[in-house]
C-alpha cells in the first residue's frame, strides 16, 4: 500500500505558497478515496456501499469523515463525539481505512468541495474519488461548487434503490459533458436509512439493531443513544 501523508488536522492545511513534495516519486499517484456523511448512526448500508467502492476504485486510502453540518440536513441531535466513535465500524473494511474529525473540527456546515481541497492539499498529485449515493448523484448540481468537485474528484455511485440505473446513466452522461468522471460501484441496492433506524430505536424497537454493525450496537447500548431504553 501506498504510504501517504496524514490527512491534517483541523486548520493545519499545507502552506500554498510552498506545497509539499510528492511523497511517491516515480510510483503511481495514490488512490483516495473520500467517504462522507452524517452517520446517525453508521449502519450496514453504510458499510455495504462503501465495500462497493472500496471494490470499484482499489484505493490506496480510504478517508471516512463524518460531517459537521451537512448543508442539506439539520444539525444532528447526536453528539459529534458520538457519531465519530461508532464510525470505527468502517475500520473493519481493511487496513487503509482510516476516519477524520476534519469537518467535525472545521465547525458550521460541512461543504464538499471544502474537504477535498483539503485532502488536495495533503495529497498532491493524488487521484481522489467521492464516494455517493445515487440519490446525491441526481441532485448533484445542486452541490456548491459542483463543476469544481468534478475537477477535484472522480465520483463514484452505489445504487441505494432498484430500477434507478437509467436515471444514473443519464446523469453520468450529462456531467460527463461538463468534464466529470462517473464509476458505478456494482453491489445490490441496500435498503436502509439513519433516519428510519433512529425513528424505530427511539420506539424501543430493539430489532432495529440487527441493521447495524455488532461494535455500532453495543455502542448505542451502551450510551443509551436515540432513547432505544426509554
Amino acid at each position: 500500500m501506498t504510504a501517504a501523508p496524514k490527512v491534517p488536522a483541523a486548520g493545519a492545511l499545507p502552506a500554498q505558497a510552498q506545497p509539499p513534495a510528492v511523497p511517491w516519486g516515480s510510483a503511481p499517484p495514490p488512490r483516495i478515496l473520500l467517504y462522507g456523511g452524517t452517520f446517525d448512526p453508521p449502519h450496514l448500508g453504510h458499510l455495504n456501499n462503501l465495500r462497493a467502492a472500496m471494490a470499484a476504485v482499489r484505493p490506496d486510502r480510504v478517508v471516512v469523515m463524518p460531517a459537521g453540518t451537512p448543508p442539506h440536513k439539520a444539525a444532528s441531535a447526536t453528539p459529534a463525539r458520538h457519531r465519530l466513535a461508532m464510525c470505527r465500524c468502517f475500520a473493519a473494511l481493511g487496513p487503509g481505512v482510516t476516519v477524520s474529525r476534519w469537518e467535525i473540527d472545521q465547525g458550521g456546515r460541512s461543504y464538499t468541495v471544502r474537504t477535498l481541497e483539503m485532502l488536495r492539499a495533503a495529497w498532491p498529485g493524488a487521484q481522489l474519488y467521492l464516494a455517493v449515493g445515487s440519490d446525491m448523484l441526481l441532485s448533484f448540481r445542486q452541490w456548491r461548487d459542483w463543476r469544481r468537485i468534478l475537477q477535484l474528484a472522480a465520483l463514484v455511485v452505489e445504487s441505494r434503490q432498484a430500477g434507478d440505473e437509467p436515471a444514473l446513466q443519464a446523469m453520468a452522461r450529462s456531467l460527463a459533458a461538463d468534464g466529470g468522471q462517473v464509476l458505478f460501484a456494482q453491489a445490490p441496492a441496500f435498503v436502509c436509512a439513519s433516519s428510519t433506524l433512529r425513528a424505530r430505536l427511539a420506539a424501543g424497537d430493539a430489532a432495529a439493531l440487527d441493521l447495524l454493525p455488532a461494535s455500532v450496537a453495543d455502542y448505542i447500548k451502551k450510551y443509551d443513544l436515540y432513547h432505544l431504553h426509554k
